[in-house]
């Protein structure tokens, strides 16, 4: 009985490599007009995700009586700018709570991700031994909470936070949800080993936290930051309720001060005669000027995080 042994080390790496069963050959038989097609079939679902921004958009720069007479198209029969006319004619206001509002957005979410990052680091440590007392302490406030008429007298009357910018961010800076959240990415993605290495080394708490911890903790700092941002740019219940100076208005309780003057006026345009042309005012279009006025900027940071959240989905992954 005679054994045949390959002696071509070449013949013999090919036939290593080839496929062995028949899943493995269908997916090495896609071909270059498969993915174009995977690709166009991508693209098109892509756009029909756009279409609504799309309609929202031709919508608030359609005519109020265009768009009452036709509905919503994806081209108007006429175009008219009197929403974003409306919107910025009220003088400053608009672009004194836009700015509000950004100022608001920008520090508020750095508070958020200092204070949430700070207190959820040594609740995940197990050397830490009050780590169980805080848990509870964060956890219990998210089950109970101590009414509207005690939050109210407490930022108003101890906190002194009405009719200041701090009112806008301040109560909603800390969040217990995320601190539990950040807890379990602490726990997940920062090794016990590396924090002993950096002991051993010589490295403080400040430093091994600054150093080492917040560096491997990126994406899940970034997602606190991300939907930080996004709860206080719409937050409009701290302006109702601790503000009460124009000037430190924020851009939905604007927004959403002069959509309820414009139903006062729809409502009561009977009784208005003479005094105000109810006509011209826009209703549907100005709610579809408000929507892109409001929804533009935080469209724009989705993409700024996105990579923290690719890079988030390979932490801990094994890397050859």
């Amino acid at each position: 009985m005679s054994v045949t042994v390959e002696s071509n080390p070449r013949q013999m790496q090919r036939k290593a490599s080839s496929p062995k069963t028949k899943a493995e050959r269908d997916v090495l038989a896609v071909t270059p007009s498969t993915n174009l097609t995977l690709n166009l079939i991508l693209g098109f679902f892509s756009i029909l995700t756009l279409i609504p921004f799309y309609v929202i958009f031709i919508s608030s720069i359609t005519s109020e009586a265009s768009l009452a007479a036709n509905g919503y198209r994806l081209w108007p029969e006429a175009f008219s700018g009197m929403a974003y006319r409306f919107l910025f004619s009220q003088g400053s206001i608009v672009m004194t709570a836009y700015k509000n509002t950004i100022i608001s957005t920008v520090a508020g979410t750095a508070l958020s991700v200092v204070m949430v990052g700070l207190y959820a680091y040594p609740l995940s440590r197990d050397n830490f031994k009050f780590g169980s007392f805080f848990t509870f302490f964060a956890f219990f406030t998210m089950l109970f909470s101590g009414g509207l008429v005690s939050y109210y007298m407490v930022t108003r009357q101890v906190l002194l936070l009405q009719n200041s910018l701090w009112a806008l961010f301040l109560p909603s800076a800390f969040s217990p949800f995320w601190v539990i959240v950040m807890r379990t990415f602490y726990k997940m993605n920062v090794p016990s080993e590396i924090i002993e290495a950096a002991r051993i080394d010589g490295a403080g708490e400040w430093r091994t936290f600054l150093q080492i911890v917040v560096p491997l903790s990126v994406p899940g700092l970034a997602t606190v930051a991300l939907f930080s941002a996004i709860g206080i740019w719409n937050n409009f219940f701290n302006c109702l309720l601790l503000v009460d100076d124009a000037q430190y208005y924020s851009l939905q309780f604007t927004i959403y001060t002069t959509l309820n003057n414009i139903r006062f006026l729809l409502e009561n345009a009977d009784k208005m005669q003479g005094l105000v042309n109810v006509s011209e005012l826009p209703s549907q279009t100005f709610r579809m000027a408000m929507a892109v006025v409001t929804i533009g900027p935080i469209i724009l940071a989705y993409p700024f995080f996105q990579r923290y959240f690719i890079k988030g989905l390979t932490v801990g992954a094994i890397k050859g």
